[in-house]
This record gives C-alpha cells, sequence and structure tokens, in this order.
C-alpha cells in the first residue's frame, strides 16, 4: 500500500448520490429544459405530467401482440388519434368498437386481431411505445425532420419502458435498425431507426448490427404510395449480406413508426428466408388503423 487515502472510494454512497443530485438540479436551473411536448420547463426531455398521460399506465391500451393494432372493445386513450389540450388528465377516452372475443396468442400473452388471424404476418411479434397521434407524433416529425437528434434517446427509454414492461416477451439475440436507401439517407443525414437503435441496444443489453440488412433497392416513401400499391414497392428491397449472423437467432428490428406494417413485414420476410428464428418489431409509434 502507499499509504493514500482515496477519499472517493471512502466517501459514503448517500453523499455522492446527494452531491450527484444537487449538482444536477442546479445545472436544470441554469440551463432549464423544455418539455418536447407541451413546451414547459422540465428537468428532462419529457415532464412527469406528459410522460404520465401519454406514456404511463394510463395510456396503455389492449393490442394485438403481432402487429400491435388496438383490440376490438378496448378503451382507446382520451388522445388517441385526435388533437387534445396539455391538461394532463388521466381519463379514459370513448369505447372502441365491441368485437367477438379472439383466439388467444400462445406464448405472446395476448389475443391476435382479426387481420393477423387471417393472414399471418411475416414477424411474430410487435411491441410499441405509443400511438402515432396528436401530439406524440410531434417527437417523431421533429426527430425525422427537424434534425432534432436529441429526442432519439427519449423515443429509445420510452421504447426500452415499453418493451420491458411485457413479462412474457424474451428480448432479441441482435438489434438491426430498418435501412434507409442510399438517396434518402444522404438527403436526411441520418436514419433516425438507426438513431433510437443505438441507445435501445445499450439500455436493454442487446447487442446491434447496424448492416444486419441493407436496401438494395431504392423505393418511393410508403406514406407516398397508394395502399394498394406499397406491397409491390417494398418487395424485394432488402437483403442479408451475412445469413450467418441471423440463422437460428431471434432479431429485434428497430423503427420509428409503423403505419402499414409492409415494410417491417418485407424486412422479417427477408430474414426469416434466412434462417432467423424469430424476430420482432420494436417500434416507437404505432399508426391508429382508420
Amino acid at each position: 500500500m502507499n499509504g493514500k487515502i482515496n477519499r472517493t472510494a471512502t466517501r459514503p454512497a448517500g453523499l455522492r448520490e446527494l452531491l450527484r443530485r444537487s449538482a444536477g438540479a442546479l445545472l436544470a436551473l441554469l440551463l432549464p429544459n423544455d418539455c418536447a411536448l407541451c413546451g414547459g420547463t422540465s428537468i428532462d426531455a419529457l415532464c412527469p405530467g406528459c410522460n404520465a398521460q401519454f406514456f404511463g399506465p394510463a395510456a396503455a391500451i389492449a393490442r394485438c401482440p403481432r402487429c400491435a393494432n388496438p383490440l376490438p372493445g378496448t378503451p382507446q386513450p382520451e388522445h388517441s388519434g385526435s388533437a387534445l389540450s396539455f391538461g394532463h388528465e388521466l381519463g379514459g377516452g370513448p369505447q372502441g368498437k365491441s368485437g367477438s372475443v379472439l383466439p388467444i396468442a400462445h406464448g405472446l400473452g395476448g389475443q391476435l386481431c382479426g387481420s393477423c388471424l387471417a393472414s399471418p404476418p411475416a414477424f411474430d411479434r410487435t411491441l410499441v411505445a405509443a400511438d402515432y397521434a396528436l401530439p406524440v407524433d410531434q417527437l417523431v416529425l421533429q426527430l425525422k425532420f427537424g434534425h432534432r437528434l436529441a429526442l432519439a434517446p427519449l423515443c429509445a427509454r420510452l421504447l426500452r419502458d415499453a418493451v420491458l414492461s411485457q413479462p412474457d416477451y424474451t428480448l432479441p439475440a441482435l438489434l438491426c435498425p430498418v435501412p434507409l436507401g442510399p438517396r434518402r439517407l444522404a438527403e436526411r443525414g441520418y436514419n433516425q431507426a438507426l438513431e433510437i437503435a443505438r441507445p435501445l441496444a445499450r439500455s436493454m443489453g442487446v447487442a446491434l448490427h447496424a448492416q444486419l440488412v441493407v436496401r438494395v433497392h431504392e423505393t418511393a416513401a410508403q406514406s407516398s404510395v397508394a395502399p394498394e400499391q406499397r406491397r409491390q414497392n417494398i418487395a424485394g428491397a432488402f437483403a442479408v449480406p451475412d445469413a450467418a449472423l441471423v440463422a437460428g437467432r431471434h432479431i429485434g428490428v428497430v423503427d420509428d413508426v409503423m403505419t402499414s406494417g409492409r415494410t417491417l413485414n418485407e424486412l422479417a420476410a427477408t430474414l426469416k428466408r434466412h434462417g432467423a428464428a424469430q424476430v420482432s418489431n420494436l417500434v416507437f409509434a404505432r399508426t391508429p388503423p382508420n
């Protein structure tokens, strides 16, 4: 021993935590943040009210475990699909259209929707943090088109919490983002799915492979294509450079928004053709059905 005292090591853990919190509170006072949704002053990217209203237990709805669409006959959150004031009320919304009881999806911890029963998609599971509706859609729009990359860790944290809240779900062995084509990547300068996937992978302790799947055909944005043409638009768009990384494994595909699900279905089908045992979609927001 050299006789020197490591004062940091001997400092009580409670005191270190108090100093850390005090420093954080002082920094927040000197450099206050705005809540990304309501614009109010907040220490975090989301104020406690917005976090509770749009991502807390009161906002949870029963979803099809395969495609994450709301199940028939389940109450919908007040904000789903419509604009509302930022009053942070936690009440439920209007009752959804009633329907018959659907079969339980064995191993998925929930009921499959009629669409997934009639035409099962290539992917096995979809988990989302919220509906793609006002005002939550602003987080995606600001990240995707407003170059607010600082929102990516927030989206990742909210998505991680949604994933870990499912007790029956086994984490993937590997994560990959939905790839952008070279032209769109050059135009935007970044892939928002990859920006979400990086902190998501770190926080869940899952390996990330950014080039696990590549886009080999430049396609029109699905949002710009008529619904009946979306399957054809995305067909054959993806390839897996190294099938050995995929074979026999559970792959998690990360994206910012899921609308029709055509892109994610094509990507999952590509992974399955290369031997993937299971494919899960981990998506920040799900567009509600019309």
